[in-house]
């Protein structure tokens, strides 16, 4: 039983939610119980709470967890162009809680703050890009469009570590891609990269880092050289993490995972999924998996480019890392527990300990019959999902939108075009499922 439960008894509380199987990373729990809500937050945790309440909920089909935490995403809705309702892809998708990867800078935080982080009913928080405008302009990296970092002029580590101090409540750490084509075609990489490791430095803040089809190499030379993770301090937060692309972890020759990504995680280096448009291999995960070399943290990138697949949503993405094998104790504890510490707000949520905000999350794992593709259209049949059932975010109950997760021809065939550039995929290329003519022409194409 959690700390002061007993005392709890014979109490008058908002809501129990009785019998389910609830599992608090925070404090190693994982067996049926019961869990009280007042006044917004949790009051109880026990086996058969002698407790009257307001509301009852039987969750004894169900998992329940802490609120879901997405560490990555892009919520500047209108804003930005990635930026997606967080309400309808969050709260309504079981996720209490979001951080916004980036979408804003020093000088555009402000209507992040305003517009989004204090009217949306699910909790935002957010990492501050180093280039003051975000991702004002800026889309998906790696199709050599451009981006935010083509000017130092726009990247300030003072202006940044400003609006930081005056945001703590808010900002949680730093942001910064690392991709040749958003940084005047690599030649401000390094640069930037030392910018944004001096920001967070100073700011005492974890640095999340995108990287991928970037000059800055994955495995380091054993010199001065910059690399990533291998540049990266306890605490920072690498994402994407099972992409195939150039700068994958996995060592091309080997089929298993960099040394040096294994030195960083001994590090103390955090390692973030970051599912994204483009950052979820199958090929990849299966290869992590072999290692045992599973996300620190579950983040799905969602944005407009991916809200309606290959990501969908965080719940869909933690299935695909049920599917390779990922252990349910471990994805629960990368959408709770990890990512609240990860961004120093372990106090307040991802924990259903007494005292904490009543964020909860129920979770049921269902059977299924799915063809599910990863960023590149490469596919699996998933037979198992985890789906959720029933969400309340500081004690208040919001409805649950359920999705039917399936794949878009259109979107399949413009993933699939990526394919050849990956340098880890699987010995196939992708097909279109039940559709053997289509799948012949389409294999000419690439």
């Amino acid at each position: 039983m959690e700390k002061s439960a007993e005392k709890a008894q014979c109490s008058h509380v908002d809501l129990i939610i009785r019998r389910g199987r609830v599992i608090n990373s925070a404090s190693s729990m994982d067996r049926i119980a019961d869990v009280a809500v007042k006044n917004g937050q949790i009051f109880a945790v026990g086996e058969n709470l002698r407790l009257t309440a307001d509301e009852e909920f039987d969750a004894s089909s169900c998992i329940v967890t802490p609120g879901l935490i997405d560490l990555h995403v892009h919520c500047y809705q209108y804003a930005t162009p990635l930026g997606v309702n967080v309400d309808e892809s969050a709260v309504a998708r079981g996720v209490t809680t979001v951080v916004d990867a980036g979408s804003a800078g020093a000088t555009t935080f402000q209507g992040l703050r305003k517009y989004v982080a204090e009217k949306s009913k699910t909790r935002v928080y957010a990492f501050l890009h180093i280039a003051a405008h975000g991702l004002a302009s800026a889309g998906c990296s790696g199709h050599g469009q451009g981006g935010e970092c083509d000017s130092l002029n726009q990247v300030d580590p003072e202006l940044c570590l400003e609006c930081i101090e005056e945001n703590r409540d808010i900002i949680v750490g730093v942001k910064v891609r690392l991709s040749a084509d958003v940084a005047n075609d690599g030649a401000y990489e390094e640069e930037v990269y030392v910018r944004a490791l001096e920001a967070a430095k100073k700011a005492g803040v974890p640095l999340m880092v995108h990287h991928a089809f970037s000059t800055i190499p994955t495995e380091s030379d054993g010199g001065d050289g910059l690399s990533a993770p291998g540049s990266m301090h306890f605490g920072d937060i690498y994402t994407h993490m099972y992409h195939g692309f150039p700068n994958t972890i996995i060592d091309i020759k080997t089929k298993r995972v960099c040394d040096s990504v294994k030195e960083a995680r001994n590090r103390g280096v955090l390692f973030d999924l970051g599912h994204g448009l483009g950052s979820f291999s199958w090929t990849v995960a299966e290869l992590c998996a072999k290692e045992s070399f599973w996300p620190d943290s579950i983040s799905s990138d969602l944005h407009t480019g991916n809200c309606h697949g290959p990501a969908h949503d965080l719940p869909f993405i933690m299935t695909k890392l049920l599917h390779v094998g990922m252990p349910l104790p471990y994805i629960i504890k990368a959408v709770t527990a990890a990512p609240a510490n990860a961004i120093g707000k372990s106090n307040v949520i991802g924990s259903l300990m007494v005292g904490r905000a009543a964020d909860i999350t129920l979770l049921k794992i269902e059977d299924c019959d799915l063809q599910v593709e990863d960023c590149q259209s490469q596919i699996r049949h998933v037979t198992k999902q985890i789906a959720p059932e029933a969400v309340w975010r500081d004690g208040k109950r919001h409805p649950i939108t359920r999705v039917n997760y399936r794949i878009s021809m259109h979107q399949f065939y413009e993933q699939a075009k990526d394919w050849p550039r990956l340098h880890v995929h699987d010995e196939c290329p992708p097909c279109p499922p039940g559709n053997r003519d289509a799948a012949h022409e389409f294999l000419k194409t690439i």
